[in-house]
């Protein structure tokens, strides 16, 4: 078995599989790469077995062959080399001998026969999204996704498909962002949870692309494909909770701000803060919101005031302020709107501009109890 193959090519590649492998895993072979050869197409494979990634390269060959390599040796290797091609040749002692311009260099390699053999999708409804839209899909959910292994639904995103629209959500009970679109939709109705590591995996790699991805899923699995890439993930199983009803429908009090200087107060301010519930205050009134917060135990105390424009009863509500900063950090827009009833209900937050036509964001942080 040999061929050649750029070093810059296949260390570009590598290093996207490698983003799967874990750095703990239970079996040995999981910590290889599969090197599925077959003339000039070369796979690539790398799997945790709950997540697989696959890549198809060209290389220079006419054999054909299956060997598992690691990983983190064969990358480490090629982040040292400049661009040129390399010669792979597997000997008949099981070591792989990789010769490039200045040296030769020995891999002990493992059977391929070992590796997880991949998940098959010929069947499942399917739909095609455009890169960037996942990616900012992915982006715009994922920070509100759940860490508890009690609610394994909520630590996920959860896609919704119907034939008018395709919407995202993720949520952990204290924050929940609902990320739709009316401008894309599925043949089908169809729900599936997503789990956190391969959609972070799927936003590095899409970030900025142009390419079309085919999204498949059965009742366990998942698919993601475009270009040369493949990425195949087993489900989060459980029915996802109804996020619909914990969205608050008459909000008559609207703050509008801008985004930045918004921001920039809640950062601030939030310093000052008790540091087991970053507790801030907002106190809206005519055309002026006051940020405050305070650390009782520290004496530590901050007061912040904004101009904006508000509509509604002079209102005082408390937010974990990291809640808040995350969710204005992930908007791009210019200027927000913070829609809210009572001071122990939920805000809405809610982007004004820089939308895409057929795009919508809302995102839903649940107050805190404030101190008299």
């Amino acid at each position: 078995m040999k061929f050649i193959v750029s070093s810059s090519y296949l260390k570009e590649y590598l290093q996207i599989l490698g983003g799967v492998i874990a750095s703990n895993n239970t079996l040995p072979i999981l910590d290889n790469v599969l090197f599925d050869l077959s003339e000039n197409q070369l796979r690539l494979v790398a799997s945790d077995l709950e997540t697989t990634i696959s890549a198809q390269i060209e290389v220079s060959s006419t054999d054909k062959g299956v060997i598992a390599l690691p990983a983190k040796l064969l990358l480490d290797m090629l982040k040292t080399f400049p661009e040129q091609p390399l010669t792979f040749v597997l000997e008949d002692n099981g070591t792989v001998e990789i010769s490039a311009s200045n040296g030769k260099y020995a891999l002990a390699s493992n059977s391929g026969d070992d590796f997880p053999k991949p998940i098959l999708l010929n069947e499942g409804a399917s739909f095609t999204l455009q890169a960037d839209i996942l990616a900012t899909a992915i982006a715009k959910t994922i920070f509100a996704a759940g860490n508890d292994d009690l609610r394994p639904v909520m630590s996920g995103v959860f896609f919704q498909c119907t034939p008018e629209r395709i919407i995202f959500v993720a949520t952990d009970a204290h924050k929940l962002v609902k990320y739709e679109r009316s401008d894309i939709h599925s043949s089908t109705d169809a729900a599936f949870i997503m789990p956190k590591k391969p959609l972070n995996l799927l936003k590095g790699i899409l970030q900025g692309s142009e390419s079309e991805v085919a999204i498949t899923y059965t009742e366990n699995n998942a698919r993601f494909s475009f270009d040369n890439i493949e990425i195949v993930s087993r489900l989060i199983d459980g029915k996802y909770p109804n996020y619909e009803a914990v969205i608050p429908k008459e909000n008559p009090n609207v703050l509008t701000v801008s985004r930045a200087q918004f921001l920039g107060s809640v950062r601030r301010v939030s310093i000052f803060s008790n540091r087991t519930t970053h507790q801030i205050r907002l106190k809206m009134a005519g055309a002026e919101i006051q940020i405050s917060a305070e650390d009782v135990d520290y004496s530590n105390k901050a007061d912040e005031r904004l101009s904006c424009a508000y509509q509604g009863d002079d209102l005082q509500i408390g937010f974990n302020s990291r809640f808040l900063s995350e969710m204005l950090n992930a908007l791009d827009c210019d200027e927000v709107q913070l829609a809210m009833s009572l001071s122990n209900r939920a805000g809405l937050l809610t982007p004004l501009d820089h939308l895409d036509e057929g795009e919508h964001i809302t995102m839903l942080v649940m107050p805190v109890m404030l101190n008299a």
